[in-house]
């Protein structure tokens, strides 16, 4: 859309009346603040690499400050927050499916166990290798752990609690290399979306597995610290958006403090 709308725009054209206008004529055509705000996000990046890579003379901030101009025309550019988190039938459903389909050559309900169990993204599951698991203390050395800071770098080691050990011990057993589960994240994701669509399970991905061992975590007694060394969070407000406590879940943690 950026191409089809701005493409014919000269570099040393681009202007705020411009973006304006580019704004106008997306929200006629019906899109809402998020893809809008997201659209500038994208050509923002654009000319700063314009600017700082390759020399060139353009106003960097244009974009940022029309991206900006969003919130004054009243339009939302924050995307709801996800609550997914499958159900006890929806997991069961997917283990059957996986047990019963020969054809599936990924170990998809392992992944789906482990995840459940540590709260990993799929692509840090997939990147694990057998000398990053100290057999002893029973922790995974998560490699170059996703954060908006740090690109490379940010490992961090977090516990295995024993529903995820007893389905990792096997898996190392006897071995001293390697990557634990031998599977890309994309193959992986691919056969979750799969299994989900031939199950007529919408609007679940991989990746809701994590916000739903976020809020077990929590329902489980363990505070935000303790959490957020699990999931590799840096703030609460970032760790919120995974959790789905209720006040049924309230009443059971105080019940449980209290008869201690």
């Amino acid at each position: 859309m950026l191409s089809a709308r701005l493409g014919h725009v000269k570099l040393s054209m681009l202007s705020a009346a411009v973006l304006r206008d580019f704004i106008d004529k997306r929200e006629a055509d019906g899109a809402g603040g998020v893809t809008i705000a997201a659209d500038l996000s994208f050509l923002s990046a654009v000319l700063k690499w314009a600017r700082h890579s390759r020399r060139l003379d353009v106003h960097d901030r244009l974009a940022l400050e029309a991206r900006e101009s969003l919130k004054h025309r009243g339009m939302n550019t924050r995307s709801a927050e996800r609550e997914r988190e499958p159900t006890d039938q929806e997991l069961k459903a997917l283990y059957a499916y996986w047990d019963e389909n020969l054809r599936q050559k990924i170990d998809m309900a392992t992944l789906v166990r482990f995840g459940l169990a540590t709260g990993m993204r799929l692509g840090e599951i997939c990147r694990i290798k057998v000398d990053d698991v100290d057999r002893e203390k029973h922790t995974v050395v998560i490699r170059d752990r996703k954060d908006p800071r740090l690109k490379k770098g940010n490992d961090q080691t977090v516990p295995l609690f024993p529903p995820a050990w007893e389905i990792i011990s096997p898996l190392i057993a006897g071995r001293e290399d390697g990557q634990i589960f031998s599977v890309k994240a994309s193959s992986a994701s691919t056969a979750f979306t799969r299994a989900c669509q031939h199950l007529n399970i919408h609007g679940l991905r991989f990746h809701d597995l994590r916000h739903k061992a976020t809020a077990d975590f929590f329902r489980s007694g363990l505070d935000i610290p303790h959490v957020a060394l699990l999931t590799g969070h840096k703030t609460w407000a970032m760790l919120r958006r995974y959790t789905s406590i209720k006040a049924a879940d309230v009443h059971s943690a105080f019940e449980r403090v209290h008869s201690e």
